[in-house]
Formats: C-alpha cells, sequence, structure tokens
C-alpha cells in the first residue's frame, strides 16, 4: 500500500516543484525587467535580458523542457538518493539544460544570452529542485 501511495504523491509533488520553478522565473524575471526599465540594479542587467527570458518561457511549455527534470526526479528514486545537495544543484542544473537543448542543432553562437537570464533560470531551478527534495526526494 505504501509503494501505491508513492507512486501517487511523486507527480503531485512533481508539478508543485514545477510550480515553484514557473513563480520564481516570473517572479524574478519582473524584477530584473523592472530594474532594466528603470535603470536601477546592476549595470548587466538590460531590457533584452528581460525579452530573452520572455522568449526562453515559451520554451518551457514543451514536454522537452521537463525531460532533464524527469531524469533527474528518476534517477534519485530509482537509486535511492535523499540528499537535498542532489536535488537542488540538479534542478538548477536541469533548467539550465533546457535553452541549451532549445537550440540543438543551431551554432552555439546563437545561445547568446545575458547572465542575469541564467542566474535567473539557476534561481527556479535551485528553488523547484528544494521544493521536490522537501514534498518526495527525502523519503526517497
Amino acid at each position: 500500500m505504501r509503494a501505491v501511495g508513492r507512486i501517487l504523491w511523486l507527480p503531485f509533488a512533481f508539478l508543485l516543484a514545477a510550480a515553484v520553478t514557473v513563480f520564481v522565473i516570473l517572479s524574478l524575471g519582473q524584477e530584473r525587467i523592472v530594474q532594466a526599465v528603470t535603470g536601477r540594479g546592476p549595470a548587466e542587467v538590460t531590457l533584452n535580458a528581460g525579452f530573452d527570458l520572455l522568449r526562453l518561457a515559451s520554451s518551457f511549455i514543451s514536454v522537452q523542457a521537463l525531460l532533464p527534470a524527469v531524469l533527474l526526479v528518476i534517477v534519485g528514486e530509482v537509486a535511492r538518493i535523499r540528499g537535498s545537495i542532489y536535488y537542488v544543484v540538479g534542478g538548477g542544473a536541469a533548467l539550465a539544460l533546457v535553452p541549451l537543448m532549445s537550440r540543438l542543432h543551431q551554432p552555439m553562437a546563437v545561445l547568446d544570452l545575458s547572465p542575469v537570464v541564467w542566474q535567473v533560470l539557476a534561481t527556479a531551478g535551485f528553488a523547484g529542485g528544494f521544493v521536490y527534495w522537501l514534498l518526495a526526494g527525502r523519503n526517497a
């Protein structure tokens, strides 16, 4: 009976972690765009970085964007990895792979993203990985 409960809980925890990730991308991305528009904030924050982030948001809707995170969860569950570091760092790395995977058959020069975009993606991935670890990963 415990295995059935686990099978039902894992997708729910994954969807909740994905929702937190999207929330962090939207809220932190909005903050960076407002900083760029008002001229307040670090010098590397530009309006183009905000538009890059919005353009990347459309690629998160595809199944291709979920593949690295799903593989991270499957490996963690099969190997019974309970460490928070695995899920937090893995979540950031999985989300950083999405822009790379979306331009798989294009030259690397096309992947000219601002460091601000990478910061937002990494922070969102870290948050999503932490939420998954809190809900399901620590009991793998």
